[in-house]
């Protein structure tokens, strides 16, 4: 028996088992549990169907203090797809697949207990990837939040036949939102979380409309130097990263290393703003016996896209390239392949690599 047994039986004998709450320390604030602590926070709510696994992972984004959580999914055949991307604390480089194990866990002390049972025994991601055929973290990073992609047979585990039906709201007599009535699916669970936590921003729609979202709200929270001199988009929070692509075939790449599958001719039409961003949840959710707002058509808006002719666009770049050449000089920079220039909706965006003489 090794010392570190023998202290740990000591204090077993000496203060009960219940003071001895883990296993081994992971660092980065993440530990693997004892049974003993694991059993004692035992959930009530077992995954039984797919809503049950979105469920698990709006709790997880919750306790990892997200104020953002974007739901992306899709269904192809029998097969379900969803990601969900949060701005949360994230998961360290070193441990995106230890904490898929069980009783591994970033809540030693703050044990949460909801409508849905006890969340901070280390079992729930476990429980997740145990229930479906893959489950994985996409992208994340020491405080730069997370995207976690989960990939399911319905043959295997259940889900609601009818996934197109927004639930019903009501306000009951303390002016909360409840749902009121609607098929339990994807949308009832997602609605019935934002009605318990009004406070986060949650959005619900395909790869293509979350990455549209995230892409409106980055560039509104990102300033302009972020923006044009970000030349390594990981150190960004992971919904951020879209933000910073110059054009639509980068928009893809970043997207889909976040784990949103979209085309480049999707990102074109998100850089055009064809695309429009998601409202949330909460701001979709129909409330019984309240009128729908529907905002008046403002037939003067001009809806086509700035449209620059391929040739006219190339000279431009070049003019740029010769532009830049002074500063280049000046400050000892050597221009990385031309301007990359972005034609949207409503304006040109150029961007320029640079590398920095020694």
């Amino acid at each position: 028996m090794s010392n570190n047994e023998e202290l740990i039986d000591f204090v077993s004998a000496v203060s009960g088992e219940a003071y001895l709450k883990v296993e081994e320390s992971l660092g980065e604030g993440y530990v693997r549990l004892r049974v003993s602590e694991a059993e004692r926070r035992q959930a009530e709510h077992d995954i039984r169907s797919f809503e049950d696994v979105v469920v698990e992972l709006l709790r997880n984004a919750r306790d990892a203090h997200a104020q953002r959580i974007f739901i992306a999914t899709t269904r192809d055949g029998v097969r379900r797809i969803l990601t969900m991307i949060d701005d949360g604390i994230g998961v360290p480089e070193s441990l995106r697949d230890t904490i898929f194990e069980p009783r591994v866990t970033s809540k030693l002390d703050t044990m949460v207990v909801d409508r849905w049972g006890v969340h901070g025994r280390g079992m729930a991601l476990f429980s997740v990837r145990s229930n479906v055929s893959s489950c994985c973290i996409a992208s994340s990073g020491s405080h730069l939040g997370t995207s976690i992609t989960v990939c399911a047979d319905t043959e295997v585990l259940p889900e609601r036949k009818d996934q197109s039906t927004w639930p019903v709201t009501e306000r009951d007599e303390a002016g909360i939102l409840r749902v009121h009535r609607g098929p339990r699916n994807i949308l009832r669970r997602v609605v019935e979380f934002t009605c318990e936590h009004p406070e986060l921003e949650i959005y619900l729609g395909s790869p293509a409309e979350v990455a549209a979202t995230m892409y409106v709200a980055a560039r509104d929270s990102l300033d302009t130097s972020e923006l044009v001199f970000c030349d390594c988009p990981e150190r960004l929070p992971v919904w951020q990263r879209v933000a910073t692509a110059c054009d639509a075939s980068e928009l893809a790449r970043i997207a889909n290393q976040s784990a949103l599958s979209i085309s480049e001719r999707t990102a074109h039409r998100i850089l055009s703003g064809e695309l429009v961003a998601l409202d949330t949840v909460l701001a979709q959710a129909q409330v019984k016996d309240e009128p729908v707002a529907t905002p008046e058509p403002d037939i003067y808006r001009d809806r086509r896209g700035l449209k620059i002719h391929h040739a006219d666009l190339a000279r431009f770049k070049h003019e740029l390239a010769q532009a830049f050449d002074d500063l280049a000089e000046r400050y000892y920079l050597h221009l990385r392949g031309e301007p990359k220039v972005t034609v949207v909706r409503d304006g040109i965006r150029v961007r320029f690599d640079v590398d920095k003489d020694e």
